[in-house]
């Protein structure tokens, strides 16, 4: 399994996590719904912090998560609209100041992946643009672009899809299954989208009140 939580328990910032237990295997889509309030993002945060905010267990790639961060953070990037790069400076600025905290960095896949984020939108990404003067769906495909270069094995995206048209929804979905199909790498992410639940995903758990209420294939 590339991730598995074993009786997480914790609280952060006020948000509540009770016995949550489930595994994801690789090259999966699993997508995390619930109302707001019910612990979607401070599910995610439990892995991405480097601090450790719980009991029980978290594993990525067999490895347990909060004894190795630094280096299983090699492997997991998490996306959302308050991840905080370097604001003032361009894309290519901030690749070129993260890169070497990346064992598996690869400058040609960056570009690459630039490049095709940009034809989704047919808008092309620029390199020397700075982050703090894109729109959202820019900054968006900037992270995915980082993420990729560094062949993340575990995405973390937190209500990404919120506010795409839905020409650029269905493109984005192809892209991450792309992704899924070359990296095999697994996806988990937050929506609240039912149409994104029914249609796009492999997995669904469902979160109520910090507790999984149910988690399994989609049908």
């Amino acid at each position: 399994m590339l991730l598995e939580f074993q009786h997480v328990t914790g609280i952060k910032k006020g948000f509540c996590l009770q016995d949550i237990t489930f595994s994801i295997p690789k090259g999966y889509l699993v997508g995390l719904a619930g109302k707001n309030g019910a612990g979607k993002t401070t599910l995610l945060h439990y892995i991405a912090d480097e601090k450790k905010h719980y009991t029980g267990s978290i594993r990525v790639d067999g490895e347990e998560l909060h004894d190795s961060h630094i280096k299983l953070m090699n492997k997991i990037a998490f996306i959302a609209d308050e991840v905080l790069f370097f604001g003032m400076y361009t894309a290519r600025q901030n690749a070129k100041l993260l890169a070497p905290f990346f064992e598996k960095w690869d400058w040609e896949l960056f570009e690459q992946a630039i490049q095709g984020l940009g034809l989704i939108s047919g808008k092309p990404l620029r390199l020397d643009k700075v982050l703090s003067q894109m729109s959202r769906g820019e900054y968006l495909r900037f992270q995915v672009a980082f993420a990729m270069a560094h062949h993340t094995k575990l995405y973390l995206l937190d209500e990404v899809t919120g506010g795409m048209d839905p020409i650029f929804r269905r493109e984005f979905f192809r892209l991450l299954h792309r992704i899924l199909e070359q990296e095999n790498a697994s996806i988990l992410m937050t929506t609240h989208i039912q149409e994104e639940l029914e249609e796009k995903m492999d997995y669904i758990g469902i979160l109520e009140e910090g507790r999984l209420v149910s988690f399994g294939e989609a049908v």
